[in-house]
């Protein structure tokens, strides 16, 4: 029997690519949601509420990984009901996943859990590593520490290895993503810079997050937290300088924070989400042999123009080999 994967939160948008990569692996993949709104169709589906037991439970026995990516998106306004959501979705789902672990009789090799690379403080001017980061303060940044805390305080079989994946900016050519909005706005002048400018990006491409996904599956040895980001931080007076030469728009209209939260609030989301500087180093990945094939953003961002949608982006993926490259070190490429 080939090695099961459980994926909850399987219909968003990282859970769609982790399903069809998982999938194309061989593996024989569990899909878990809410519904089967966005699912991308790969593995077997089953339904559950997010924090009550159900025949979903089933799935964890003797599974190789659970990865769990189940919350309410952060993209919107955070009033006190969306507050409230974003919290709970996260905290529950998290526990009824620890309670599921705790009943099995052949527990799950390993339990990933998503988290965030928002955890951490408010930093222009030093990273914040996996092992020596400061945390922050804020809505988000107690969100980030009450979904670790629910996740580390779950007691489940010592033969269950837990890793917490502090997830930076994911791109991919998928519509509505950050990438999308960003090309979008950039194309009709609009991408120049954002606040002061001096703000960090912590991102990672599509195609590094999920063989990073891969390779800690793989790795015995990895456990606690992880920071899942490329070596490359750049402000965002850089950020916006890339996605400006990427579609050939040579000037970008830059925007205040004034403007900022006028348009955050016609859009339905947060200034937060653009002005607060993220500048997570992916010291332990590094450490432990990851090599990124994606390490500069300016080559991650010109890679994905033509990856359009899931089945451009895996069409794309299928038509070459990683070679000698992702293998050599950040700083020669």
């Amino acid at each position: 029997m080939n090695p099961v994967i459980v994926i909850f939160g399987a219909n968003g948008f990282l859970g769609r690519y982790l399903t069809r990569h998982f999938t194309r692996q061989g593996r024989e993949v569990v899909a878990v949601a809410r519904s089967r709104k966005g699912w991308s169709g790969d593995g077997m589906f089953l339904e559950w509420d997010g924090k009550n037991p159900g025949p979903w439970e089933l799935a964890l026995e003797g599974a190789e990984a659970v990865i769990n990516l189940a919350g309410r998106s952060v993209n919107c306004r955070y009033n006190e009901t969306n507050r409230r959501e974003i919290m709970e979705s996260r905290i529950d789902s998290t526990r009824a996943i620890g309670r599921a672990i705790a009943g099995c009789k052949t527990p799950p090799k390993v339990w990933l859990n998503a988290a965030t690379a928002t955890w951490y403080r408010h930093a222009e001017d030093k990273p914040q590593d996996d092992w020596l980061g400061e945390p922050g303060e804020g809505f988000s940044c107690d969100v980030a520490r009450a979904w670790e805390e629910a996740f580390f305080g779950a007691m489940v079989p010592p033969e269950t290895r837990k890793v917490a994946l502090r997830i930076g900016m994911v791109l991919a050519n998928e519509e509505e993503t950050v990438f999308d909005v960003l090309r979008k706005l950039t194309a009709r002048g609009l991408g120049g810079t954002m606040g002061d400018g001096k703000q960090r990006i912590s991102w990672i491409h599509m195609e590094d997050f999920l063989r990073a996904v891969e390779f800690v599956v793989q790795s015995p040895f990895i456990e606690g937290t992880l920071n899942v980001t490329a070596p490359d931080f750049p402000t965002n007076r850089e950020w916006m300088k890339i996605f400006r030469e990427s579609v050939g728009m040579p000037l970008g209209l830059p925007a205040s924070r004034w403007m900022l939260k006028i348009g955050a609030r016609i859009m339905g989301t947060e200034t937060e989400l653009v002005l607060k500087s993220r500048w997570a180093e992916p010291l332990r990945l590094h450490d432990e042999g990851f090599r990124w094939r994606w390490a500069k953003a300016v080559d991650a961002v010109a890679d994905l123009q033509s990856r359009r949608g899931l089945q451009g982006f895996f069409r794309a993926a299928a038509g070459r080999s990683a070679g000698a490259r992702v293998w050599l070190p950040a700083a020669t490429r």
